[in-house]
């Protein structure tokens, strides 16, 4: 028996959580209240315990460092990373989750975490080394599963409070994205995929011009067709990736 196998290997969950505030698509972050890396910003999470599963493990980290109410969150597995020098304390593989939600409150701070805000991604993109461990990988990667999954699910309306306006929508695709998108070609492909959108039946006069038709979240999680970004072609039907494993809300 090796060395390596004899110390054990650890597991750990971290969670990419994304929410759009005041027009920005922010990440959650905490302070890190113990070593390693203490005083700098991380993702939130936490070690595996006996007994749980990885979902629960999501739950509780979620509920302990941030105060967040996972059943508010779409909560689903990205990816596992598992280079082996990716945390100093020594072998930990960690499973990264992506959860989103609509405009969500200012956190609460808990365990080993002494602060958690809310910081607008593109900052943190252009200042990577200001994240511990890997976690700008993972941001990263978050990043890029989430627009993907805007183009071929229903996810986006993970970002909408209920009920919604199609330019609400809108708003959410280009934010994730970074995109500006045309209006009426926006509206006639969200409100044309089938099962995507379901109207309430209700009008929203916030705006001026005629009052906006109000709709929720459709049964259909997969976007038929596919709504692309620009320069983007639709992968074919056997190279369509499934669904992450998602935890889904609790009712």
């Amino acid at each position: 028996m090796s060395r390596e196998h004899q110390r054990g290997v650890d597991v750990t969950v971290d969670l990419v959580i994304l929410t759009i505030r005041d027009g920005e698509l922010n990440v959650l972050l905490v302070e890190r209240g113990n070593e390693p890396y203490r005083g700098r910003q991380a993702l939130p999470g936490g070690y595996l315990r006996p007994g749980e599963t990885l979902e629960h493990a999501a739950r509780r980290e979620l509920e302990e460092e941030t105060g967040l109410d996972a059943a508010r969150l779409h909560l689903e597995q990205l990816r596992a990373y598992s280079e082996p020098d990716r945390d100093p304390r020594g072998r930990v593989i960690t499973v990264a989750f992506l959860a989103l939600g609509p405009d969500l409150p200012i956190p609460k701070a808990g365990t080993d975490a002494s602060d958690a805000i809310w910081v607008p991604v593109s900052s943190i993109l252009t200042e990577p080394g200001s994240l511990a461990f890997d976690h700008p990988t993972i941001l990263r990667d978050a990043l890029e599963q989430a627009r993907s999954q805007l183009e071929y699910t229903t996810v986006a309306t993970a970002f909408c409070p209920e009920p919604f306006t199609v330019s609400d929508l809108r708003k959410v695709y280009e934010t994730v994205w970074g995109l500006t998108l045309d209006p009426s070609n926006f509206r006639r492909k969200v409100t044309r995929a089938d099962r995507f959108l379901e109207a309430t039946g209700e009008r929203r006069s916030a705006e001026p011009g005629r009052p906006a038709t109000l709709y929720r979240r459709g049964p259909a999680r997969l976007l038929h067709p596919p709504l692309l970004r620009e320069g983007r072609t639709a992968r074919t039907q056997t190279t369509t990736p499934a669904l992450r494993q998602e935890v889904r809300p609790t009712k």
